[in-house]
């Protein structure tokens, strides 16, 4: 009896065609720009106020983004890299609607939610209050706020000292006070800038779990950290911005290799970068 014939496997490009239109976008940024003025901030002499009398401030027209372009999908988590004042925490600002852009368009299919350590609360009111505050500014009803309290509580670590004012907090509190309130709605795009580097090592193993039931749930986390083991291990994607530009935007491993050898920090992975520093120490 002849055997039927085997239906020929699918090759990689296929794969990755079937893979794509499966993908949900969650965040369309098409050639976004951002340009803010920065006004001169220097004490004035008062033979300068007398002469000055009437003319405008002096400012200089910042491009913190300059044309930025990306399609975020559901269940990814992109990590965000780049050197201080590249426009990674204006690339956040825009996502979350708190800066407008210049050029170009920012589409995404829910509120994102920001999560930083410069981040709004309330430092006049307890950390018990600013609960309330914030998962009711999130959208959840009294009901849900009282259910899920006990719960936001724990996953902060504060105790006690939920119900002193948040003023007496450290940073590292206060940034897991903000996680768990960010975090208790399952929000559905989630953007998070420098938040997990100032917690300790149990507050940053229980955010990176959440994260990881955050991209299970099919959500998408934005994650913008200096510390790139942190990125690495919690990334699928990784974009590098370099003065409000995309320079590469891909594999965690390869985005994050390049980048520390244009940088040059150590454990960069380009062949090239390391046989030449091996000849150098030679």
């Amino acid at each position: 009896m002849a055997e039927a014939p085997t239906k020929p496997r699918a090759g990689k490009a296929a794969r990755r065609r079937r893979l794509t239109a499966a993908r949900i976008p969650t965040v369309v940024v098409d050639d976004a720009h951002v340009t803010y003025r920065a006004y001169e901030d220097r004490r004035p002499s008062l033979r300068s106020v007398v002469t000055s009398r009437g003319k405008p401030r002096t400012y200089r027209q910042i491009e913190a983004l300059r044309g930025i372009s990306f399609t975020a999908y559901a269940g990814e988590v992109i990590g965000v890299v780049g050197r201080n004042g590249s426009g990674k925490s204006t690339l956040l600002q825009a996502l979350a609607g708190l800066l407008p852009v210049t050029a170009g368009a920012i589409h995404a299919r829910s509120q994102p939610v920001l999560l930083g350590v410069g981040a709004a609360l309330q430092p006049s009111l307890s950390g018990r209050r600013n609960i309330e505050l914030g998962c009711l500014a999130l959208g959840l009803t009294r009901e849900q706020v009282n259910t899920g309290f006990d719960d936001i509580v724990a996953f902060s670590g504060l105790g006690d000292f939920i119900d002193l004012p948040l003023r007496t907090y450290s940073s590292g509190m206060r940034a897991r006070l903000h996680f768990a309130i960010a975090s208790a709605i399952n929000p559905d795009i989630l953007l998070i800038d420098e938040a997990l580097a100032v917690g300790d090592a149990d507050f940053k193993r229980r955010s990176e779990q959440r994260i990881k039931e955050l991209k299970a749930n099919a959500g998408t986390v934005f994650l913008v950290s200096h510390r790139l083991q942190e990125i690495r291990g919690n990334c699928n994607r990784v974009i590098w911005i370099d003065e409000g530009r995309c320079v590469r935007d891909g594999r965690p491993r390869k985005v994050v290799n390049a980048y520390q050898d244009a940088v040059g920090e150590p454990g960069g992975g380009d062949a090239r970068c390391r046989r030449r520093r091996r000849r150098q120490q030679q």
